[in-house]
């Protein structure tokens, strides 16, 4: 595929095909990533490929774990105040996922339902725990982390997959740590959930918007 077609049609997919993704599949588009750029080839990047009964086994963790109202506590958290511009963009697609899918303003059980379905990572057959170190600086560590991130959803959609970064896959990781052996010294920055998409989920097809360039592009002569 056309890199800058690859690029442009990309987008998180929300429902997922019950169809399992070949091993010889995952592998390819993974021997892909490893070529992704990092601060001096350092390649800080572990990578923890979920599928079948452990992938179970996170999934009614995850949803136990939020069902239960447990604290998230995930190792790499959030902006809690984001800047007006951002809050709005944010704020604009959660309406679009809702109304997307027919959910009113005043639907809660629409709303928990769609929450539930998040959590349960919406049925992907396939979750990879993007990892780093815990024994040295976040910030540079996660511009790699993100840059393997992207090159693996692009590499995915060569392939006729589809993608969706979660940061929901990354609440519990005491708890995901037991389940996938992870050791202590690696943190759990997101998880991406990897499938064939299903075609006919109003939330994978819905009309996406992006910001202008001038609003993030400042040129200098």
């Amino acid at each position: 595929m056309e890199l800058a077609l690859a690029i442009r049609e990309r987008r998180s997919i929300r429902k997922f095909k019950e169809q399992d993704v070949p091993k010889s599949v995952l592998t390819e588009i993974l021997e892909l990533a490893r070529w992704s750029p990092s601060w001096g080839n350092t390649q800080p990047w572990d990578l923890v490929v979920l599928t079948g009964k452990t992938l179970a086994k996170f999934k009614e963790m995850n949803l136990r774990q939020t069902l239960a109202g447990e604290p998230i506590a995930s190792d790499v958290p959030m902006l809690e105040k984001w800047p007006e511009a951002m809050k709005a963009r944010y704020g604009a697609l959660g309406k679009v996922v809702l109304s997307a899918q027919g959910i009113a303003r005043d639907d809660k059980a629409g709303r928990e339902q769609y929450y539930r379905d998040m959590v349960n990572m919406f049925d992907t057959p396939c979750m990879i725990l993007v990892c780093i170190s815990r024994d040295n600086l976040v910030e540079y560590q996660m511009l790699d982390a993100g840059l393997i991130a992207q090159t693996i959803c692009l590499a995915a959609h060569d392939k006729g997959l589809g993608t969706c970064l979660l940061a929901a896959a990354a609440r519990y990781p005491a708890e995901t740590r037991k389940l996938a052996a992870i050791p202590a010294d690696k943190k759990i920055v997101v998880g991406i959930a990897l499938g064939y998409p299903d075609a006919s989920f109003p939330l994978n097809t819905f009309e996406r918007e992006r910001a202008k360039l001038d609003e993030f592009v400042h040129w200098l002569d």
